[in-house]
């Protein structure tokens, strides 16, 4: 806990409450606090804990180091175009702490958040009660495992691990293995035992891929260069499918590479498409095997045509490059397989998380369980959202526009409790009815 001696949580009262101390809530901390807005930080274990617990030993980011940019705190190495491996994001956070030291309060949950009848939120924590005006909730939207009911009809021999619980190839017991999703981390996890050797069966989603280089650069920095990580949220027809969209495999692992699962078939693993069924030891799958490929590769090739017409347009000199060729074509799209034929003892779940908002009583979810909100602010005056896929650009969630997103919700919350302290001014209310006045 920092300032230890100005912190104080069971009945004290804050004008802003951060729940969550990863990089959304940090930044979000920064930015109050260049703004003068007194506020209470509350992370449920320590900062960074989401690296640190739920990622794997080779894990690495996706996005090249020059994207981190928390506010006020660039990223402060020496390998801007490299990608940092799990214990160097851990003390990026670490070091992010030390930096501007926030009123933090680590390994203190919240419980319950309610409004009361008098206009404060009143939050219950596993240290105890306290209230603020107005609330951010920082705490991303990666809460629970998600893994499917067919799981339980396995057999008990079979060991089950999802991919927040994975760390290497060898934890598992020795065998072949079944990663189920091609997300991310099912990607990223597939490759990890396919390089230690392990015969690997990866079950393939829809999910789409990118090239990590393209053309004489990181895929990311074309992209950033277009504008398209400063594209809102707003300029979608489609928005509500935008959040939900599958983030595009690749990784930053040795240096960064393609992620192509036609080469790792072509190389011995075992592809099939989406797991459909399990009874014993026989499992089931779609026939969706060659249309997830090719649907993969279209995405990426339609970023390079979009590249290619950036290039064109702005007469930019940059080397020109063969476009992809497929390695490997499925012969045949196998719907069955045999656990014990097969040699498989165990099984990789990678299939996401659920949001968990159970312990928010306010009427700002639909019927999916997502916050309704406009860049961060909710129908509930004074709560927030900071930290949120695609809550208004594309790196809304990550280390790249998360500060953005912050610097938006410091000056409407700070716009708010101003306005309040007039209003009290000429009215005489309780300025703890700032998270009462919409400020747009």
């Amino acid at each position: 806990m920092s300032q230890a001696e100005a912190i104080r949580l069971p009945g004290a009262h804050y004008p802003v409450a951060v729940v969550g101390g990863g990089q959304a809530g940090l930044s979000m901390s920064y930015c109050l606090r260049e703004r003068g807005v007194e506020h209470i930080v509350v992370e449920a274990n320590r900062v960074g804990q989401e690296w640190r617990e739920r990622r794997w030993d080779s894990f690495c980011l996706v996005t090249p180091n020059w994207q981190c940019r928390l506010p006020g705190y660039p990223y402060q190495g020496d390998d801007p175009d490299g990608f940092m491996v799990r214990d160097e994001i851990v003390r990026y956070l670490e070091n992010y702490v030390s930096f501007f030291r926030p009123p933090l309060v680590e390994g203190v949950a919240v419980t319950r958040l309610r409004r009361s009848p008098s206009g404060l939120f009143e939050l219950s924590t596993s240290a105890g009660d306290f209230t603020a005006d107005q609330v951010v909730v920082a705490t991303g939207p990666y809460h629970t495992p998600s893994v499917p009911p067919m799981a339980q009809r396995l057999p008990d021999h079979v060991t089950q691990v999802h991919s927040s619980r994975y760390r290497s190839p060898d934890q598992l017991p020795e065998g072949a293995v079944l990663v189920v999703g091609t997300g991310q981390s099912g990607c990223q996890i597939a490759e990890d035992l396919h390089l230690a050797g392990r015969r690997v069966h990866l079950a393939v989603g829809s999910a789409p891929r990118v090239a990590r280089f393209y053309r004489g650069r990181d895929c990311v920095a074309w992209l950033d260069a277009m504008g398209h990580y400063d594209k809102s949220i707003d300029e979608f027809d489609d928005a509500g499918a935008v959040r939900m969209r599958v983030n595009h495999y690749v990784t930053g692992r040795d240096g960064g590479r393609d992620i192509d699962l036609r080469a790792f078939a072509r190389d011995g693993m075992r592809l099939y498409g989406r797991l459909t069924g399990v009874s014993g030891e026989a499992l089931e799958f779609a026939d969706d095997l060659k249309v997830n490929l090719d649907h993969a590769d279209a995405v990426a090739e339609g970023i390079k045509d979009a590249i290619d017409a950036y290039i064109a347009t702005n007469a930019i000199g940059a080397p020109a490059e063969p476009r992809y060729v497929p390695v490997w074509e499925p012969a045949e799209q196998p719907r069955e397989l045999d656990l014990e034929a097969a040699g498989i003892t165990s099984v990789v779940w990678s299939t996401g998380f659920r949001r968990d908002h159970r312990w928010i009583e306010a009427p700002v979810f639909d019927g999916r369980g997502y916050p309704m909100h406009w860049r961060g602010a909710t129908s509930t005056p004074g709560l927030h959202f900071l930290g949120l896929p695609w809550q208004y650009s594309w790196g809304s969630g990550r280390f790249e526009a998360v500060g953005r997103d912050a610097e938006f919700l410091a000056d409407h919350i700070d716009a708010s409790r101003r306005m309040a302290d007039v209003c009290g001014t000429l009215t005489g209310a309780p300025t703890g009815l700032a998270s009462a006045l919409p400020i747009g």
